[in-house]
C-alpha cells in the first residue's frame, strides 16, 4: 500500500485497512479491518472481487483467505479437502445440477500447504470400531462409499443415511484375515435401507442440542426454539424432498476429508456426525421458515446450510462432537 499498488475498496472511506493490535497471536502481524457493513476493506462492490487477490495473486492473501472456505485433512494418502458451508458462494454450489463424485487434482485447489487437521506419518489409521483400526486403502474405499451414498439425487437423504448405517454396522463385524476391507466394502449388500422424512423435529432437535453442549460457554447461541416443531411440520416437513438434491450434495461434502474419521470412534461415529449434520439443516430451516413466514424454498435452504456449517464447522469442538457421536458405537 505504501508503494501505490494497493487501494482499498471505495466503501472503505478513510478507515484503516490493518487491524495492529498487542493481543494478536505471535505468528499474526495485522488483520484486514472491515467496512460498517462488515464487508472487508479489500472487497470491491463493483466487480464482487477481492482487490489483493486481482491486484498483487492469490500469494499476497492473508492465511484465512487462502483456505478458507477449505477444510482439509492431510495423512500419508495426500490432501483431501472439502469445503465449509459457512462460506455463501460454497452454499450456493450446493444447487447446482452436477454429479456428485470425488475429484482429483481439481485445478480450483492447486497443490499448496493448506491448513486443516494435519495426520501425522506415525500416526494411527480411523478406527473401524472402538477396538479395530481400518487400513488406509480401506477407509478410502469407505470414504467413496459414503460419498456414493449421496449421488443418487432420487434417493431421500434419509435412507441413504440408514443405508450407511447399516453398513457400518455390517462393516464392523470384519476382521482381518479372510478379506481385506477394501473387499469386505464391495460385498455390503446392494440394497437401500427404506426412510423418509421425519414428521416432527424430535430427534432432529436433540442431535442440534447435541452440537450446541460441543460449544465453548461463551459462544453457545441463545435459546430460541419457540414454534419451530409448528413451523417444520407446515412449512418444512411438505416441501422437504424437493430439496432433497442440494441436501445430498451437502451431506456428501461432510462425509468426505472428514475430521471425524481421526476424532471419532469407528466409522458408525461418522454417520451419526452426518446424521447430526442434517438434523442441524432441518432445525435451522425451521427457524429460517418461522422468521420468514413462508415454506422453505432455496433461499431459506441456503441460509439453513450456512448456519448448520457455523455450528459445526467453527463454534462446536470436534472432539467434544465425535465424543457425543461416539456413542452410537455401543448400540446394536
Amino acid at each position: 500500500m505504501a508503494a501505490g499498488l494497493l487501494h482499498t475498496s471505495a466503501d472503505a472511506g478513510t478507515r484503516r485497512p490493518f487491524i495492529v493490535e498487542s493481543d494478536l497471536p505471535d505468528d499474526v502481524g495485522a488483520m484486514f479491518e472491515v467496512t460498517d457493513e462488515g464487508r472487508c476493506v479489500f472487497f470491491d462492490r463493483s466487480d464482487h472481487l477481492c482487490i489483493v487477490h486481482r491486484d498483487l495473486g492469490e500469494a499476497a492473501l492473508p492465511a484465512t483467505c487462502r483456505h478458507f472456505p477449505r477444510l482439509a485433512v492431510v495423512d500419508r494418502r495426500g490432501t483431501f479437502i472439502t469445503l465449509s458451508h459457512f462460506c455463501p458462494t460454497a452454499a450456493s454450489m450446493l444447487f447446482r445440477d452436477v454429479p456428485v463424485h470425488v475429484v482429483e487434482h481439481p485445478p480450483a485447489f492447486p497443490p499448496n500447504d493448506y491448513e486443516g487437521l494435519i495426520v501425522e506419518d506415525d500416526a494411527f489409521p480411523p478406527l473401524l470400531t472402538p477396538t479395530m483400526l481400518m487400513d488406509l486403502d480401506g477407509y478410502s474405499a469407505w470414504e467413496r462409499h459414503m460419498v456414493a451414498a449421496f449421488a443418487d439425487m432420487d434417493r431421500g437423504p434419509d435412507a441413504s443415511l440408514a443405508t450407511l448405517m447399516r453398513d457400518a454396522r455390517r462393516l464392523g463385524g470384519w476382521r482381518p484375515g479372510a478379506s481385506s476391507l477394501v473387499e469386505a466394502l464391495a460385498a455390503l449388500p446392494p440394497g437401500v435401507v427404506a426412510a423418509e422424512t421425519p414428521p416432527t423435529l424430535e430427534r432432529s432437535l436433540r442431535l442440534h442440542a447435541e452440537v450446541v453442549t460441543a460449544m465453548p460457554e461463551d459462544l453457545r447461541p441463545d435459546s430460541d426454539e419457540a414454534d419451530l416443531e409448528l413451523a417444520y411440520q407446515r412449512l418444512v416437513a411438505p416441501v422437504h424432498r424437493q430439496f432433497g438434491a442440494p441436501i445430498n450434495r451437502y451431506l456428501a461434502g461432510k462425509a468426505f476429508a472428514s475430521w471425524s474419521a481421526y476424532q471419532g470412534r469407528g466409522v458408525a461415529t461418522i454417520v451419526r456426525g452426518l446424521e447430526a449434520a442434517l438434523a442441524v439443516v432441518r432445525v435451522e430451516a425451521a427457524r429460517e421458515c418461522r422468521n420468514a413466514g413462508h415454506a422453505l424454498d432455496a433461499a431459506l435452504l441456503l441460509q439453513a446450510f450456512r448456519s448448520a456449517d457455523f455450528a459445526l464447522n467453527h463454534l462446536a469442538v470436534g472432539e467434544d462432537l465425535c465424543a457425543a457421536w461416539g456413542a452410537v458405537e455401543g448400540q446394536p
